[in-house]
């Protein structure tokens, strides 16, 4: 389960992978993903406002989260510096003391003869690029191979490579290799789409259904629409499109009739690789859901969360729990919170006495000063059976360190957060 889980968060997450971080950055100098071991790395934190409060952040390849400052670098004012060597690899941002984060940019620190020099942050799509491929020692050929996702692609007599302007298919894995010192480190390197993102729009807005139920799927493009399709990951494991063996489009949406096990994360692509956001839905084939929004809520706006179950209870009292802890007791049923802020970003379920507990669901309410980065639900558990996966948890998470760093930092985040509700659980009586 908690193997499917991670797999549904790298696909949501990673559709946020180039997305702009809104009013706090993470500055790396020099600007790239490889380094050999002794050499110097500055980390700056960027904050619009007052910096105070925010700290850098690791984890690393030896499964260690630890701060600026502790065992490593040096902490200076709104910078932290360090000579790197291998066991530095890892992923690294800037967090405030209430949660909020920057860009996480993965660093590699090799300590074998060559590497490749890309840039650690975002390439602005039509900006020109050049990787250099750097080695020690003084080789007598300065004729390199580049690899683009494991595939040769170009031949350098000079040992650089120029991409006079990025576009999304230049996106991916880079490595360059000497005939005689070898091949360099994989790293990624992401662009910056300059076109409006789609939008996904669900309707009913909630992340929560019961079986049977009509949900309909939108993609709101600006502009010219055709060439996108709206996409899942499920809980079965299985990537596929609307219209192959579920749903039905009607007109740009794309209806679908939901059970168990369509619950998964579903997005909008396009062709040539863009996408919206993600929507995160849980199919329960129990007799208690809670009404939610799927779609993040705008800072100041009135939420109601409806705690709603099949058949008729005598009792409508209802007790609502927040990141796992009881937060009100509602005779109604529902829970209204007049002006949504940042503190009430959480996960949130719903108790009914008699007939259960709901589902977890994620609240994400977005600031009106900072766009808000998407985070899936990390307490996703759906019903329907899991298939063991072959691929080991740390395996997974290395391969997050080269694949996206965006990827293991909210990983990193769904593990605390389970840690922390594992705890609330053994310390609180069983709810039944």
């Amino acid at each position: 389960m908690q193997h499917l889980g991670l797999l549904l968060l790298m696909f949501s997450t990673l559709l946020y992978s180039s997305v702009s971080q809104g009013s706090v950055t993470l500055i790396i100098i020099p600007n790239r993903a490889q380094f050999f071991e002794y050499e110097s790395v500055s980390l700056r934190c960027e904050v619009q406002g007052n910096s105070a409060g925010w700290k850098l952040k690791r984890y690393t390849l030896t499964g260690r989260l630890s701060d600026c400052g502790t065992d490593w670098g040096k902490q200076q004012v709104s910078s932290c510096v360090m000579s790197v060597m291998s066991f530095d690899s890892g992923v690294y941002w800037w967090e405030s003391w209430s949660g909020k984060h920057s860009n996480a940019v993965n660093i590699t620190v090799h300590n074998g003869p060559v590497i490749m020099e890309s840039p650690a942050l975002p390439v602005t799509e039509g900006l020109s690029v050049t990787l250099n491929c750097r080695y020690q020692g003084t080789p007598s050929n300065h004729t390199v191979d580049f690899y683009k996702d494991g595939s040769l692609i170009r031949t350098e007599t000079k040992g650089e490579m120029t991409i006079p302007a990025v576009s999304q298919s230049d996106q991916g894995l880079y490595s360059c290799r000497h005939p005689e010192l070898g091949r360099s480190p994989e790293s990624r390197m992401t662009v910056t789409d300059l076109s409006p993102p789609a939008s996904l729009i669900i309707s009913p807005n909630r992340s929560q259904f019961f079986q049977y139920e009509s949900v309909s799927l939108s993609c709101d493009v600006q502009g010219n629409s055709s060439g996108w399709g709206l996409k899942r990951f499920t809980v079965t494991g299985r990537l596929s499109d609307c219209g192959t063996d579920w749903g039905k489009h009607q007109r740009s949406a794309c209806i679908i009739t939901v059970m168990s096990f369509d619950s998964g994360v579903y997005w909008c692509e396009s062709w040539s690789g863009k996408h919206s956001n993600a929507v995160n839905m849980n199919v329960h084939d129990g007799p208690v859901i809670l009404e939610s929004p799927a779609l993040p809520v705008t800072e100041g706006l009135s939420v109601t969360l409806n705690c709603r179950y099949q058949g008729t209870p005598s009792n409508h009292t209802v007790d609502f729990y927040k990141d796992g802890s009881l937060i009100r007791t509602e005779t109604k049923g529902e829970m209204t919170i007049p002006a949504v802020s940042q503190s009430d970003q959480g996960l949130f379920s719903c108790r009914h006495p008699e007939l259960g507990r709901s589902p977890e669901s994620r609240m994400t309410v977005t600031d009106t000063n900072q766009l808000s980065m998407f985070f899936p639900d990390p307490a996703f558990t759906p019903t329907p059976a899991i298939p063991e996966m072959s691929m080991s948890l740390s395996r997974l998470l290395c391969s997050l360190l080269v694949v996206s760093p965006y990827l293991l930092v909210t990983t990193v985040l769904m593990l605390k957060c389970y840690r922390y509700r594992s705890r609330a659980k053994r310390d609180s009586p069983s709810a039944t």
